[in-house]
């Protein structure tokens, strides 16, 4: 599992970096990568809006695998400009799990290790 989290860390890496939209809206500092259960990795940025019209990484890159027609996450990082990797919000969470209910085995890296969707989300809406 190590050497999927350095080649999700580095896909992550390879998209962020904050980029100025509008006076007030700004994109991409914080990226995020995941690897499907075909093997597949799929990479999105961060939106930053004054309005709450943003999203998150994980979000971005969720689409980009739904685009695609995968579903199933093997395993998800974000990843921040200065190097920390940050563990998905709640509505991340709930997204991974609603778009596919195995999902809830997805393997979530953290700073220090990792975590199943299941133990961040242990009570799913439904």
């Amino acid at each position: 599992m190590e050497i999927i989290r350095d080649e999700l860390i580095a896909a992550a890496e390879s998209v962020y970096g904050t980029r100025r939209l509008t006076d007030d809206s700004e994109c991409g500092s914080v990226a995020a990568a995941l690897i499907t259960d075909k093997g597949n990795i799929y990479r999105g940025i961060c939106l930053d809006t004054p309005c709450s019209l943003g999203f998150c990484a994980e979000q971005a890159a969720i689409a980009s695998m739904l685009t695609a027609g995968e579903n199933r996450i093997e395993a998800i990082v974000a990843v921040t400009e200065d190097g920390c990797i940050l563990p998905p919000c709640g509505r991340c969470r709930e997204l991974m799990y609603q778009v596919n209910h195995e999902n809830i085995s997805t393997q979530i890296f953290l700073e220090e290790g990792s975590a199943t969707l299941r133990d961040l989300l242990p009570h799913v809406w439904n």
